[in-house]
This record gives structure tokens, sequence and C-alpha cells, in this order.
């Protein structure tokens, strides 16, 4: 009998040791669709290497319920077509339970319309700034679950109009990739800068990957323009500048949010690019910004200033407070990712320490208001949020802040435009 007891007993711990193993070992898988190569390969990589890092940080401040959060990072290589193939295979095979990506917004848009609005699946982009996006959700076809840490280009437009008057830029060419995302931005674009008294004297779309951007140089200096307007992304960019430049264009330009690269700098060089200005996404800064700021290259070997880098932190941050408050429910992520940014919640900030505090308070059925290293931020019914815009300009080879241009300055401006 002692036998049978001790035999029993024995086979008991060995069962809550696995059991406890199991626990440990529990994961929380959240599919990734990031451009990890192709033009956009920069952005993706750092957005990848920052939605790991927010992961991590939960992780150590305790986790999901006792599991960790985890990556499955597929590479759309800024293809749309290869991002819904790949979202897909989250999606209905991995039955992940959110989807974070694609960084722009041509890969954006078709995982959203092909795949998570269909089945559902809460969808976050760090850096998709598309006005579609909103124009998708306002005409019901998002099923509510689109969220994204990055201002609307309706907005930006006009942010980028109003600095390029500023800065003396009368007569603009426009040479801009022929994507959802260039066409749009130069849309949002053209309109308030032509209200505010600037004139354009072409425009010029490019397709992605050519070897050569000469006829579209060519057509872009046509009419004799101050400067150039280039919407493009690093790689593409830095061969259309060279381009510019060893074709005689004037050496000023203005630059989208993605063009604020080191290298695009590099590969352009420096010295062609002392009058070169853009806009961004701006931020407010918090505690969250500094902790970013102090940590991230530590931790992904890349610079904290890439465009993609602090927004895509926010995306991990959110999604990963959000799994937490909907526990072992999933389909309640939807309601959970706005919980996680509750105007009346305790403020809760980045790193480690923040974090456990945020999932006691959880545990306690207790609102937070993540304030992230974007700012405090609140989405609207179509995933959008608002904030403030960085003005930017290339000093030195290195990219420097030259003012900001606060939202309700862009709302006024925006008002008179119409």
């Amino acid at each position: 009998m002692k036998k049978t007891i001790f035999q029993i007993t024995t086979a008991l711990a060995l069962l809550a040791a696995a059991g406890a193993a199991n626990a440990a070992d529990c994961k929380v898988t959240v599919g990734l669709v990031m451009e990890l190569t192709g033009p956009a390969g920069e952005y993706g990589q750092a957005g990848a290497k920052s939605v790991e890092m927010a992961f991590r940080d939960i992780n150590a401040a305790g986790g999901v319920h006792g599991c960790d959060l985890a990556t499955d990072t597929r590479d759309s290589q800024s293809q749309g077509n290869v991002a819904v193939d790949a979202a897909t295979q989250l999606v209905q095979v991995k039955k992940v339970p959110a989807i974070i990506g694609g960084i722009i917004s041509s890969v954006t848009i078709p995982i959203l319309t092909s795949v998570t609005a269909p089945a559902k699946i809460v969808q976050v982009s760090p850096a998709a700034s598309s006005p579609t996006l909103t124009s998708l959700g306002r005409d019901g076809k998002t099923n509510g679950i689109f969220f994204r840490t990055i201002t609307s280009d309706s907005l930006q437009g006009i942010a980028a109009a109003k600095y390029a008057i500023d800065k003396g830029f009368k007569k603009l060419a426009i040479i801009h990739v022929n994507n959802d995302f260039g066409v749009n931005m130069v849309a949002e674009f053209s309109k308030a800068y032509k209200a505010l008294g600037g004139t354009i004297v072409s425009t010029t779309p490019y397709n992605e990957k050519q070897s050569s951007y000469a006829s579209e140089v060519t057509a872009g200096m046509a009419g004799s323009p101050d400067g150039l307007y280039l919407v493009s992304t690093p790689v593409d960019g830095a061969t259309i500048a060279r381009t510019w430049i060893s074709q005689g264009g004037p050496q000023k330009f203005l630059l989208n949010d993605g063009m604020n690269s080191p290298d695009f700098i590099d590969s352009v060089g420096a010295d062609y690019l002392k009058d070169a200005y853009g806009t961004s996404s701006g931020t407010t800064p918090t505690p969250s910004t500094d902790y970013f700021n102090k940590n991230y290259k530590t931790f992904s070997g890349i610079e904290p200033s890439n465009p993609a880098a602090d927004r895509a932190y926010d995306a991990g941050a959110i999604v990963g407070l959000a799994l937490a408050i909907t526990g072992n429910d999933t389909s309640k992520l939807k309601e959970a990712i706005f919980k996680v940014v509750d105007p009346k919640g305790t403020p809760i900030y980045a790193g480690k320490e923040e974090f456990a505090k945020a999932l006691g308070l959880i545990k306690e059925g207790k609102p937070i208001r993540y304030e992230g290293v974007i700012g405090p931020v609140s989405f609207d019914q179509y995933g959008d949020i608002t904030g403030p815009f960085r003005l930017w300009k290339i000093a030195d080879g290195k990219v420097t802040t030259d003012g900001e241009l606060k939202m309700e300055d862009v709302s006024a401006l925006k008002d008179k435009i119409k």
C-alpha cells in the first residue's frame, strides 16, 4: 500500500511539474507581416524589431496570463500579393489573434481587404498612412478591426504644403511612387499647396524597382521648378535624387516621412542635401519616448529615429496589453484595443516595470491609459489617430528637428482649404 501511495504521489508531482513547465512554455503568437526586403525593407526590419522589443518587455513583466507573447514574422517583400499570401497563412493556418503590419499602405490595404476584414481579425499598422484606409472604415468595409499608429496622409499633405511655402518652395516638381500611398499623398498635398499660393509645374508618377528613372526626372524638370517634392522610399528615392542632381536639377528637396532615413542620406550624399526638408507624423514626448530612445538601438542595432520604429513599438505594446485584457477570449480584442488607451485609465508607459503595473491593474479590472513612444493616442471609430507633425531638415548629414506643426493648426488650415 505504501508503495502504491508513493507511486501515486510521485505521479501527481510529475504531472504538476509538467503542468508548470507547460504554463511557462505556453505562447500567444501574434502574426507580423512586415516589409523585410524590397523598397521598404529598412522600415519593416525596424518595425519587426520594435514589436519584438515591446513583447519582450511585456513578457519580462509577467506575460499574458502566464504565457509569453511571441511573433510569427513573415516578409511581404514590399508586395501586396506576397503580403496577402503570408497573412492568409497566419490567419487560416496559424490561427493568430491579430496581425501587425504592413508598414506601407500598398501592403496594408490588400491584407485588410482580402484577409483580416473578412475574417474579423484585428490588424494594426504602425505606418500605413493612406487616406484610403479611413475611407474603407467609413464605407463599412473594415468590420471595425483596423487600427494604425500614424496619422493619415490627408493631414500630412496639409502639413507638408505649409512647410513647403514657409521654406520658400514656390514652384515645385513632384515625382511620386505610383501606388495608393503616393497618389493620395500627392493629391492631398497638391490641393493644399495650390491653395496656399504654390505652383506645381509637373507631377510624374513612377513604378518601383526600375533600373533607371532618367525619363521621370526629365519630365519632372520641365517648367523650371525651384525644387523637387519626392514622395518615395529610401532605395528608389536615392536613385531618383541622384539622377535629378546629375541632370542639373535644383538641389532643393521636399521629402515625405519615409525619406527620414540615414541610408537615403548616405546614398545621395549629405553635400547634395543641404536644402532638404520633410514632414513626419510627430510625437508628444512621454517617459515612453525616453525609454525607447535609450534602449532600442541596444536591442535592435537600429537607430531609434527610423521612421517606423517608435510607432511599431506602440503597435506591439497596444496589441500585447489588449491580449492581456481579453484573456482567453480573443474575439473581444477589438474592444480591448480601445481599453488600452482609455482616457480615464491610469497612465502606463513603456518598459518592464510599467507593463508590470499595467498587468496588475488589468488583473484588478481597473482601466489603463497607455501613453506610448509617440505620445498619448486615442483611436476614432475608423482606427485613426490624430497628433502633431514634426518638421525636419537634413543638416550635416543627419535629420534634425526644425519645428512642429500642432494638430489644431493643421485642422485650421484644413478648414480654410475646403
